[in-house]
């Protein structure tokens, strides 16, 4: 099913699908088998202008509307889940938090780097003890004259190892939200350590590192909004974050109803092709309109942000929704290709490995569940 777009939007979405299909698709499964980070893809993220789609124009960025990023990270997410984060976390996360938090100096020292993809950016938040609840992180900052002193370990850390600029929330203050501030910090600064993760469920070929912040020194300039101010930076970005994946897992459940499709109309049992069969059916129906729904929560959420209106609780039902709607599609899959399913020789295992943190980073399914309940009740679940 294809959804009404204007010609620009079309051409965008063409030209990215393309790429994805030529570049990304073919190499997927073997940089997943071998935990290779994808190096081609990320160059061809670069010439495409894709690592800057989004920054402002001012800044070297294609200025890009919410609806055209989503498309875009659709597309990627449907070839590859470990190309995406690359986009995701440098954009939506960091890029997107300098632009609106940074201050002219700011935006002129990091944003023309990271449009160009000559510097990619890390999203610093989750610690070993502390993911869902961030407002109690503890890593400091302390304030030294006219420069700040850090100190800490972050866990978990998309484009962690590849990153040049590190957005790292840390305390400044007491306990509690008030008490946290954002930094830009740069990875080359002398303390900053980044320890590459392997071994993952999925996301095998994407970059993970756990960070360590041994003293490292920042000037004052590197405070991103003012004291105290971090967590409201971090959640801001989050929202963005949240439509990003929301994009994303669509992405990666359109993958699954393709290669489920795909196999059922080939696969003969009984003397005909499997695709003919009720529950097979089944299967595929209902993540057909899955699909279509996350797709539609998706934009939903992009477009609000597009017209200046809040979208924090519309990210969230986009990425709950369409997190839990792809693990459900490269569950089922699997289901559909039977054995086949469960060897790599087909994709469809992958992207279930691929779709199951989605549920549980930048918010879990329960904290999403929590947001929107807060927001239709009015009444705090939260402690």
């Amino acid at each position: 099913m294809d959804l009404a777009l204007s010609d620009e939007h079309a051409a965008l979405r063409r030209e990215a699908r393309d790429w994805v299909d030529e570049v990304v698709v073919p190499r997927a499964i073997e940089y997943d088998r071998s935990e290779k980070f994808p190096t081609e893809a990320l160059e061809g993220l670069r010439k495409l202008g894709f690592l800057g789609m989004t920054i402002p124009e001012e800044y070297g960025g294609g200025g890009a509307d919410p609806l055209s990023y989503v498309l875009v990270i659709e597309e990627l997410g449907r070839g590859d889940a470990n190309v995406r984060s690359i986009v995701s976390v440098h954009l939506g996360l960091v890029a997107g938090a300098i632009a609106r938090w940074g201050t002219e100096a700011q935006r002129r020292k990091w944003l023309p780097a990271m449009a160009s993809g000559d510097i990619l950016g890390c999203f610093c938040l989750t610690e070993p003890d502390h993911g869902s609840d961030p407002a109690n992180l503890e890593a400091t900052a302390v304030s030294d004259g006219d420069r700040w002193r850090l100190s800490g370990r972050k866990i978990f850390i998309t484009n962690g190892d590849i990153a040049g600029v590190a957005l790292v929330m840390a305390r400044t203050g007491g306990p509690g939200a008030r008490g946290v501030s954002a930094f830009l910090v740069p990875t080359d600064s002398a303390g900053f350590t980044a320890r590459p993760i392997k071994g993952k469920l999925g996301l095998r070929s994407c970059d993970t590192a756990e960070i360590t912040l041994d003293d490292v020194i920042v000037s004052n300039d590197a405070l991103l909004g003012s004291p105290g101010d971090g967590i409201k930076v971090a959640l801001s970005a989050l929202d963005d974050g949240r439509i990003s994946l929301a994009a994303s897992c669509t992405g990666l459940a359109q993958a699954a109803l393709d290669a489920m499709t795909t196999y059922a109309r080939s696969r003969e049992q009984f003397g005909r092709p499997i695709a003919g069969f009720q529950l097979v059916q089944e299967l595929i129906a209902d993540t057909a309109v899955e699909v279509e729904a996350a797709r539609l929560l998706t934009w939903r959420a992009a477009d609000l942000k597009a017209r200046g209106e809040s979208y924090t609780v519309a990210a969230s039902m986009a990425k709950y929704y369409a997190s839990e709607a792809s693990v459900r599609a490269s569950n089922a899959a699997v289901q559909v290709h039977g054995g086949y399913g469960y060897v790599d020789d087909f994709v469809v295992g992958k992207l279930l490995r691929d779709a199951r943190v989605t549920t549980l980073y930048e918010g879990t399914s329960q904290v999403q569940k929590l947001l929107i309940g807060r927001a239709v009740t009015g009444v705090s679940a939260f402690v």
